[in-house]
């Protein structure tokens, strides 16, 4: 089966921005680097349409079919985890923007407000619109980093598996643009 353009068109784009996103939310986590939070909000917000978007493709187009022969466990670990990327790439993002809208942050895509701020005038803190979606949204955005780093990393071992161990066309049907 020949995945759409569409459809590798949003792998790509969306498989670089998760990566990147999560690389530099690490290294804001590590470094308070805190200039850096506007962008990596921008971004997050914009990949959470892509991600939207990507469920409505996947849905009407289905998944497509295994390229060669597999034992049933493998066949199970591929859609367990094809199915763990396409939550993560919509749970990330809106757990961020939980985290962040009703943590009093407000929602901004590169300065266009979506969700206004809500800042004490006195202090200038932050005042949570609803600290336990707030809440949530942080647990959710930090603790499930290292399950997006599981499903890239052993998704991206599968794909190699499949070009130099099985030598089929899993890669090239993704990578193939006529």
């Amino acid at each position: 089966m020949e995945l759409s353009k569409k459809t590798r068109y949003l792998h790509i784009i969306i498989a670089i921005s998760m990566i990147c996103l999560a690389g530099v939310g690490l290294y804001m986590s590590k470094t308070e680097a805190f200039a850096l939070y506007p962008i990596h909000k921008s971004f997050g917000v914009i990949v959470f349409i892509f991600a939207l978007y990507r469920v409505i493709v996947r849905i009407k187009e289905g998944w497509p079919a295994p390229v060669g022969v597999a034992a049933k466990f493998q066949l199970m670990i591929a859609k367990i985890v094809h199915w763990g990327l396409i939550l993560m790439t919509v749970i990330y993002p809106l757990s961020g923007m939980m985290m962040s809208g009703a943590g009093g942050h407000g929602i901004y895509v590169f300065g266009i407000e979506l969700l206004a701020s809500n800042y004490d005038s006195v202090t200038g803190d932050a005042i949570a619109l609803n600290p336990t979606i707030a809440s949530l949204g942080h647990e959710l955005h930090e603790g499930l980093v290292n399950v997006l780093i599981l499903f890239v990393v052993v998704h991206i071992a599968g794909a190699l598996k499949h070009h130099l161990i099985d030598k089929d066309e899993t890669i090239t049907r993704m990578f193939t643009f006529k």
